[in-house]
C-alpha cells in the first residue's frame, strides 16, 4: 500500500462529495421523511419499534451514500486512477472516507430522529460504539459490493442481490447490540457480539484487499 497517495485520494473523495452532495441530500431525504411520518401520525414510538426504524433509516441512507463510490466514475476516470494509484490504497481510501461519512450521517440521523420520536437509549456509550461499528461495517461491505457491481451493466440490481447475504449478519448484530443499549434485553455477554462484529469486518476487509486488485484490473 502506498501511504503517500492516501491523503490525495481522500482529498479527492471529499472534493467530489462537496461538489455533488449525493450522500448528504440522501440522508436528509430519508431522515426527514421518516420524522415527518412519525410527526403526522402523532404516535409515541415504542423502544423496540424505535430501534428497528432507526437501523432501517441508516441502512437505506448507507446504500444511497456508498453506492456511488464506483458507479458514478466513468471508465476513463477509473483508467486514470489505475495508472496513478495502487489498488489497495484506492479501496482503503474509499472505505475510510465512507466510514467517516456514514459516522457523521449516523450521528445526524440519531439526533434528528430523537427530537421527534424520543430518545430511549439508556447506555449512550455503548450506543455510540454501535454507531461506530455499524458505520465501519456498512462502509466495508457496501464499498466492496459497489466495486463489483460497477463492472456489470445492471449495477443497481446486482448490488441489491449481493448486499443482502453480506449485510444481514452485520445488521442483525447491530440491532441486538443497540437493543442492549436501549435495555430492551439484558445481556451481560454483549462483548461477544462486539467481537463477532469486528470479526465480520476483519473477514470483509481481508477479502477486499485480496480480491479488489483483480476486480480493478478487469
Amino acid at each position: 500500500m502506498n501511504w503517500k497517495s492516501l491523503i490525495p485520494l481522500l482529498h479527492k473523495e471529499f472534493l467530489l462529495e462537496f461538489r455533488q452532495r449525493y450522500a448528504l441530500s440522501g440522508i436528509v431525504l430519508y431522515v426527514f421523511s421518516m420524522v415527518f411520518v412519525v410527526y403526522i401520525a402523532s404516535i409515541r414510538v415504542a423502544p423496540p419499534v424505535w430501534n428497528v426504524l432507526f437501523w432501517l433509516i441508516l441502512l437505506f441512507a448507507s446504500i444511497n451514500a456508498v453506492v456511488k463510490s464506483f458507479v458514478q466514475e466513468s471508465g476513463a476516470r477509473q483508467l486514470y486512477y489505475y495508472q496513478l494509484a495502487d489498488p489497495a490504497t484506492l479501496i482503503f481510501a474509499k472505505i475510510l472516507y465512507n466510514s467517516l461519512l456514514l459516522l457523521v450521517l449516523s450521528v445526524l440521523a440519531y439526533g434528528v430522529y430523537s427530537l421527534v420520536a424520543g430518545n430511549p437509549v439508556k447506555d449512550p456509550g455503548l450506543f455510540g460504539l454501535v454507531l461506530l461499528l455499524g458505520s465501519l461495517g456498512f462502509s466495508i461491505a457496501f464499498t466492496f459490493i459497489a466495486s463489483i457491481a460497477s463492472k456489470a451493466n445492471n449495477s443497481a440490481t446486482l448490488m441489491a442481490i449481493l448486499s443482502f447475504p453480506v449485510i444481514l449478519p452485520i445488521l442483525l448484530t447491530l440491532v441486538r447490540l443497540s437493543s442492549v443499549a436501549l435495555r430492551l434485553i439484558q445481556d451481560t455477554a454483549y462483548t461477544r457480539d462486539i467481537w463477532n462484529l469486528l470479526a465480520i469486518d476483519a473477514i470483509l476487509i481481508t477479502l477486499v484487499f485480496v480480491l479488489f486488485p483483480y476486480i480493478w484490473k478487469d
